[in-house]
């Protein structure tokens, strides 16, 4: 068996609020990406997921993070996930490849795909958005090729490394939460995000494929609450089965407010250091 990899992570890092709390408050702001990538392997991008970045940008996310170890997980575009609803994508998603995410090379890691709670599940959309989806770098190039004049501060169409690529969706209608969807994801050996939303949407646990992605948004309150001992404690459980089991493991803390995400998450790497 595998040696499987644990990521403990944030969901962005560029909050404002967490100077002073996480960031030395003399620490300048173009220096927090650094300091987070020194004491986490994974960080979640999530500027991607509201704009197209450029090149330039995503060389610097490399630049100022651990040159081994580190990867980033990258959150697909809203314009493709909530405008286009996934619907003829194609344009969208070569924007998207072009825009600089080939400059991570090896620090590539899973595509989180965010869809809202305001459509339902649709097989035939989903299948034909994941089938479209590129699986390595070099398909990613294929793709990048066919961006279009949108990309206005440059495009990236050569990956820095050549890489496989994975992807996962979190999904929030209820009406995903059925046999049909966990099986197109195991198909394609897709992953289903494991979201803990203070119960504001469905939480389950399904696994669909060689990996397992985790976000934390808060138990008690979204984005507001920090996780207690205990629930670390129960949440470590569960990364180390789901390891000891083969599979890599990505686990992303998104309840930003008063700094709770950093905290948690070096608390819960903490955890699995002691077992």
């Amino acid at each position: 068996m595998r040696h499987a990899r644990t990521f403990i992570g944030i969901s962005g890092y560029d909050y404002p609020g967490w100077r002073g709390r996480f960031y030395p408050p003399d620490l300048p702001r173009r220096k927090w990406l650094g300091h987070a990538g020194r004491l986490f392997n994974s960080i979640e991008l999530n500027g991607t997921f509201y704009s197209l970045k450029s090149p330039d940008v995503f060389r610097r996310w490399a630049d100022e993070t651990p040159r081994s170890g580190f990867v980033f997980a990258i959150k697909g575009s809203r314009f493709i996930t909530h405008n286009l609803k996934l619907r003829r994508a194609e344009g969208a998603l070569a924007n998207f490849y072009a825009s600089g995410i080939l400059a991570l090379g090896r620090k590539t890691g899973p595509f989180l795909w965010q869809l809202p709670d305001s459509y339902g599940f649709d097989p035939g959309r989903i299948e034909t958005f994941l089938r479209l989806l590129p699986r390595t770098s070099v398909a990613a190039e294929e793709m990048a090729r066919g961006h279009d004049a949108r990309l206005r501060r440059g495009a990236l169409v050569k990956a820095a490394a050549r890489v496989r690529y994975r992807h996962a969706f979190e999904v929030r209608h209820p009406s995903y939460f059925v046999p049909e969807f966990f099986a197109l994801l195991r198909k394609h050996r897709t992953g289903y995000v494991i979201a803990d939303t203070a119960g504001k949407w469905t939480l389950r646990e399904e696994v669909t494929a060689p990996f397992v992605y985790v976000r934390l948004h808060g138990s008690r309150v979204l984005y507001g609450s920090q996780y207690t001992e205990a629930e670390l404690r129960a949440w470590a459980a569960r990364v180390r089965a789901w390891s000891s089991g083969g599979r890599d493991v990505y686990a992303y803390f998104d309840n930003d407010r008063h700094a709770y995400a950093p905290q948690d998450a070096l608390a819960l790497a903490r955890i699995l250091e002691e077992a």
